[in-house]
């Protein structure tokens, strides 16, 4: 359906969410369980941030990296669940299209930091275990800056693209959006002009931000499984294992969840897989990324325990 010649390019003004579920007495549920894993993920995330900026044992490259993926997690479900909170609280599931574009913007924003900061964590495990002599100078503090910075520029430029390259869609009805976030896969739905570009500019930017990272991943990770083997203390290879188990089981969860989302643009309509997908990218992940680093790390949880001493002995 074409928008009719003189009217306004776009005009949509708002979009309807239909969120999660439909029945109230459910809602109500949901608004108790999401509150709860809202309040849950900051906490953990703000508390293993405290742990590392609290204690000198973890003023490491790897902890830097784990404290700023901390800052991301908080932010991703920031992004989506307080709108969701706000709509269950109020029964009014209307956002409009600028609040739409913002949501989008950031969601991606922080989505592709993340494809770029576990790389980087990555990188810096396979040159901690295949290139320890060097690894001081080659993962300096100024490199760590450079190395979030640039990953910062990137992640910018990926979600700028993709929310400018929106704003030339016309939306001219219908304007309901069968998730309870905006998103680029459901938008393309409801678009009335071509999507043929805003796709084409999606599969590039899953092949610069997703394959290409993952790529990377594996070939660090393929070095350090090699020089991890050659270790003869068995205890060492314990604690190697142990440290890139952690990252791994994140970047799998991560992954898994973002190729199922991204690579249905084909489907013709968006269906309960697609939320239950969402609720794992923006709720469970940020939620389980600190239980995963603290329940298989002894540093993490002895730093937790002094900030949690502190805390007692202040009150």
């Amino acid at each position: 359906m074409e928008p009719e010649a003189g009217t306004n390019k776009t005009a949509v003004t708002e979009f309807t969410l239909l969120g999660l579920v439909e029945t109230e007495e459910i809602q109500s549920v949901v608004f108790v369980l999401f509150l709860f894993a809202y309040l849950v993920t900051v906490g953990g995330n703000l508390s293993i941030l405290a742990a590392i900026l609290v204690e000198p044992k973890l003023h490491t490259p790897m902890y830097f990296f784990l404290g700023n993926l901390s800052v991301l997690d908080v932010g991703c479900i920031t992004v989506t669940v307080p709108v969701m909170l706000s709509h269950l609280l109020s029964h009014r599931f209307i956002i409009s299209y600028d609040a739409c574009l913002i949501q989008l913007f950031f969601f991606h924003l922080l989505a592709g930091m993340d494809c770029f900061l576990l790389t980087t964590m990555a990188y810096d495990r396979f040159l901690a275990i295949c290139r320890p002599l060097t690894y001081s100078t080659r993962m300096s503090h100024t490199v760590q800056r450079m190395l979030v910075v640039v990953s910062w520029i990137c992640a910018i430029t990926n979600a700028l693209t993709h929310t400018i390259a929106l704003t030339t869609l016309n939306f001219c009805g219908p304007n309901v959006i069968n998730h309870f976030y905006c998103d680029l896969p459901q938008l393309f739905q409801l678009s009335c002009s071509s999507t043929q570009l805003n796709e084409l500019l999606l599969f590039v930017a899953a092949a610069f931000m997703a394959v290409s990272p993952l790529v990377l991943i594996t070939v660090s990770y393929a070095h350090v499984v090699v020089a991890v083997l050659q270790i003869r203390s068995a205890e060492g290879r314990k604690k190697a294992f142990s440290t890139c188990g952690s990252h791994l089981t994140v970047v799998g969860i991560f992954y898994g969840t973002g190729v199922f989302s991204y690579m249905r643009l084909g489907s013709v309509e968006s269906s309960d897989k697609d939320k239950g997908v969402g609720v794992f990218m923006t709720v469970i992940n940020p939620m389980l990324n600190p239980l995963i680093y603290s329940l298989r790390n002894t540093d993490v949880q002895g730093a937790l325990c002094q900030v949690l001493m502190r805390r007692r002995s202040l009150t």
